[in-house]
């Protein structure tokens, strides 16, 4: 079960959310049609139904990237985000075309999530309707997927990041971080690693300054230190490309590497998981044969009670799981046959919980049957393979034949981009001879508009070419080898941080590597090496190295103890704390206190989290339970495949 992370109450960022996005909506009187842009549609899914939006006047609901508004109200409003030309571009031409095709004289609104900017001004002056729109602002910034995940559900963040160089993403983590500290008081101390995430310290510190010096501001959060919050850690993605690039082992991961998930629903083909309850398609009987192609979304959150039980443990032992609860299942309904009134009635109260179950029983053993499938056939296990040897440090040499027969049996284009990409990141990079012959096979098999896509990543820093033979061979800073801080050095840290475990217990884990069954993320390591220090310092040195670190504990020392591991991981280190005036932070102490209750960790992934990263962290949470909780924020959750998505060029240079 997912923690509930004390002091930052998540519930309440989304009955904000809510209530903001419902009083815009009740200031534009009488019936409306609303138009969504895509991106922000998922997310606003996730704390508004239909049906609320119906109760405050919206009639219709359109995509704003379907362009197909129509004239039936008088009143329209736009809600798109206003960070890039695009969005207002397709918004000013919507209400241009309205106003010339219409016969009734529309009021527009335009709604900037989750600012309004001058690029959005200028693109509706220089169109010729800033005049004709009433604009405001819905300051949305994180989005709770769960109690203890809030996400920016920024979908094009990494892009932006690492190929763009575009750091608003940057800028709008810092604005979504501020009001937790406005609320909570400052994070008393921030620790980071990577150049991204230094520029958001930076930030976060700006931005306190100029809320200290605005005159405005009425909250005064700048003096105290947080009561409730321990420390806030920023991890940067670009300093732990691999543990993306791997496949996904957890349930919850191998769902989002089959079908994808997204705001906290994936769409199924019906022929796999059924239609939905209730549904039957016209003109068939229910035993007829599923039509291919429909999808049906499937929510994959905490309010399944089963899928919260199913989805951070490792893919391998669901299928167990699920016939335990099976039988389980099959033993409760057996007490239909009550012989007392008083169970009858019993049995009848429980009933509609039965049936929920027994439709979710249902669902997660079709997907565990197709998920099965999957890892099951030939390509799955030699990629799996290919994976593991080189995480576990094997010459990558000898893996570029399995690769080559991939690409000869046209597997899709990202897996063979993610093997490539992960053995350039292990391994400081590919032979010059070895890359320059993998293109060649690359853009033969799967066509010449990838010479882009190659582009791309190497822009990225995720396809580069080894400048030296000794990258392999030594650690960085050690006799010759890489810049200090210039790369992830995985040979060196695989040893120090013991990345690779060789015997995980999938059923009953006690290391975090059970998540990729059997390598643990780099990027969850760190936070363990501010938050579990004696832990991890028992696991990589021995019981003995902990026992004489009993002065290094918990996150108020930051990274103490692991120096030389944040030198060999690429970007800049930080630890910076952060005080309160005096008086107030006296006064603190003296009215309050901590309580006694466990603090929370803020961790802030840059550039995203996977959903093994997520469960990894859980699994840290329930280790340090009653000591700290941990809250997991992001600009977005990713997988391997949405960042060779970033990269891979869409168009098709055969095509006129």
């Amino acid at each position: 079960m997912a923690p509930h992370p004390g002091g930052v109450d998540t519930d309440q960022i989304k009955e904000k959310a809510r209530k903001d996005l419902l009083d815009l909506l009740q200031g534009v009187r009488g019936k409306k049609n609303l138009v969504i842009e895509k991106s922000l549609a998922g997310p606003i899914g996730i704390f508004l139904k239909f049906s609320e939006l119906q109760g405050h006047g919206v009639d219709k609901v359109f995509l704003l990237e379907n362009d197909n508004v129509d004239a039936s109200q008088k009143n329209v409003i736009f809600l798109a985000r206003g960070e890039k030309a695009s969005q207002p571009i397709a918004v000013a031409e919507q209400i241009k075309r309205l106003q010339k095709n219409s016969s009734i004289e529309h009021e527009f609104s335009v709604v900037w999530v989750p600012r309004r900017t001058l690029v959005c001004n200028k693109i509706l002056e220089e169109a010729g309707v800033l005049g004709d729109v009433g604009v405001e602002e819905l300051p949305l910034h994180f989005i709770p997927l769960e109690q203890d995940v809030l996400s920016l559900c920024l979908d094009d963040s990494f892009g932006d990041l690492y190929l763009r160089k575009d750091p608003t993403s940057i800028f709008l983590a810092a604005q979504a971080l501020m009001p937790i500290q406005k609320t909570h008081g400052l994070f008393p101390r921030i620790i980071g690693k990577g150049d991204n995430a230094n520029r958001l310290m930076e930030l976060l510190f700006r931005m306190r300054s100029e809320s200290s010096a605005d005159e405005s501001d009425t909250s005064k959060f700048g003096l105290m230190p947080s009561a409730s919050i321990e420390s806030l850690i920023i991890i940067d993605r670009e300093i732990d490309y691999a543990t993306v690039l791997l496949t996904q082992l957890t349930y919850e991961g191998l769902i989002d590497e089959m079908f994808g998930i997204k705001h906290n629903q994936a769409e199924i083909d019906v022929s796999i998981v059924g239609a939905a309850p209730g549904i039957q398609q016209p003109g068939k009987s229910p035993a007829a044969p599923t039509q291919q192609g429909l999808k049906r979304k499937i929510q994959l959150d905490s309010s399944d009670k089963l899928y919260e039980q199913l989805r951070d443990t490792n893919g391998a032992i669901v299928d167990s799981l699920l016939n335990k609860v099976a039988r389980r299942l099959q033993s409760d309904m057996e007490s239909r046959h009550a012989k007392s009134i008083s169970e009858l009635r019993d049995f009848v109260g429980k009933l509609p919980g039965y049936q929920s179950e027994q439709q979710s029983l249902k669902t997660h053993i079709s997907l565990t049957e197709e998920i099965l499938k999957n890892t099951q056939s030939d390509i799955f296990r030699r990629v799996l393979e290919v994976q593991q040897n080189l995480a576990d440090g094997s010459d990558p040499s000898y893996q570029h034949d399995t690769m080559e027969e991939l690409i000869a049996r046209d597997i899709p284009l990202p897996t063979i981009l993610r093997l490539l990409c992960l053995e350039s990141c292990i391994s400081g990079g590919l032979r010059p001879k070895d890359l320059d012959n993998f293109k060649r096979l690359i853009i033969h098999a799967y066509g010449y508009q990838h010479l882009l896509t190659l582009d791309a990543l190497e822009k990225m820093g995720l396809l580069t070419s080894r400048a030296s033979a000794n990258v392999l061979l030594n650690p960085i800073g050690v006799g010759g080898g890489a810049v200090e801080g210039s790369k992830t050095n995985y040979n060196y840290l695989r040893k120090v941080l013991r990345l690779i475990v060789d015997e995980v217990n999938e059923q009953n884990p006690n290391d975090i590597a059970y998540v990729y069954s059997g390598y643990a993320p780099l990027s969850v390591r760190l936070v363990q090496s501010v938050i579990q220090k004696q832990h991890l310092l028992a696991i990589t040195k021995g019981a003995s190295a902990a026992s004489n670190a009993n002065g290094v504990s918990s996150a108020a020392h930051g990274w103490q103890g692991f120096e030389d591991v944040l030198r060999n991981i690429k970007g800049e280190t930080f630890n910076k704390v952060q005080k309160g005036e005096e008086q107030a932070v006296k006064a603190r102490h003296m009215l309050a206190g901590t309580g006694g209750k466990p603090k929370t960790v803020v961790v802030m992934f840059l550039g995203g989290v996977t959903f093994t990263e997520i469960a990894a962290l859980r699994f840290v949470a329930r280790r340090e339970e009653g000591k700290r909780k941990i809250l997991i924020c992001t600009t977005d959750v990713v997988s391997g495949n949405s960042m060779m998505d970033a990269a891979i060029e869409k168009g098709d240079f055969g095509k006129g």
